[in-house]
């Protein structure tokens, strides 16, 4: 069987990409350290990808077949503008570099919406160039996965980049806004947020992590946007929270400022994962937002 090598799998989108890849790969799960007991049958290793000999050492030992690296710098309010993007994009290459010389044959990189124009209208499709990132990390991103391609290309190993949008589910950093609404309303406190007005695309982690390993397991090469292709307004998010946890009276519209920088429209063209991968995603908004915010309601204290 196959050997894959997951980066960052104790992570939001880790951990169910770890459950997802069980049942098509002898599966290795790096972290910095464990935070739940690890699935039956998979085996995981400490490691701080960071560190240039500890990455070297894990990729010599599990020798990977397969690759799909999500670690990367994610804290909320610090990630989009942080120096440390540019040392997870130096730790990125040195990871890919290892995974190539130690007979590595398919790698997956985890990219982001924040590679995209946001000045730009319309959805985002991977084949309309030229990609202008304004943050720091997608910048860092974007280059990562231009040279991660740029390697594959040379040393004959296959590389997709996975451009992940808006995604929520169990286990989302508190300060996010589907946990942040929730955690407040579930308190029974009020919820201040923008007008909301913005439209995104927002795909449940579930549904990420099954893409992910999908795309994994596939030969599909180049830029692919991991979103759910769908519209909807940050508002009716809010309001469908808002409806699951029984507060809509608590939801404060508009008195938060909605920051300059946020893009009115950020909407997934998800051509080349539904025809070239012909993945679609299984769980529909409402039933996702109602599941998660029961998750909240059963783990306040997460």
């Amino acid at each position: 069987m196959n050997r894959l090598l997951i980066t960052g799998a104790t992570g939001f989108i880790g951990a169910p990409a770890v459950r997802a890849a069980r049942g098509h790969f002898e599966v290795h799960a790096t972290a910095r350290a464990p935070r739940a007991p690890v699935p039956e049958g998979v085996r995981f290793h400490r490691c701080d990808i960071l560190n240039a000999a500890e990455a070297e050492r894990l990729v010599a030992d599990v020798r990977p077949t397969h690759l799909l690296h999500l670690a990367w710098v994610a804290t909320p309010g610090v990630y989009w503008t942080t120096p440390e993007n540019h040392r997870w994009a130096e730790a990125s290459k040195r990871l890919l570099s290892a995974f190539v010389r130690h007979g590595g044959r398919r790698a997956v990189v985890t990219g982001s919406c924040a590679e995209y124009d946001w000045a730009a209208a319309g959805a985002c499709r991977e084949t309309d160039p030229p990609a202008r990132p304004h943050t720091t990390y997608g910048r860092c991103k974007l280059a990562f996965g231009r040279w991660a391609e740029a390697l594959g290309a040379a040393r004959g190993v296959s590389v997709a980049r996975a451009r992940l949008f808006f995604l929520y589910g169990p286990h989302e950093h508190p300060a996010r806004l589907v946990p942040s609404v929730a955690r407040a309303l579930l308190a029974g406190a009020p919820a201040a947020c923008s007008a909301g007005t913005q439209v995104r695309d927002f795909l449940h982690v579930d549904d990420a992590a099954d893409a992910l390993v999908a795309l994994t397991r596939a030969e599909l090469t180049g830029a692919v946007n991991v979103g759910s292709g769908t519209p909807v307004a940050v508002r009716d998010v809010i309001g469908r929270v808002a409806a699951a946890c029984g507060r809509p009276e608590l939801v404060r519209l508009g008195e938060r400022d909605t920051p300059a920088t946020e893009p009115p429209l950020l909407v997934a063209d998800v051509t080349r994962l539904r025809d070239e991968l012909g993945w679609r995603p299984r769980i529909d908004l409402g039933t996702g937002l109602d599941e998660t915010v029961g998750w909240w309601r059963a783990n306040r204290a997460a």
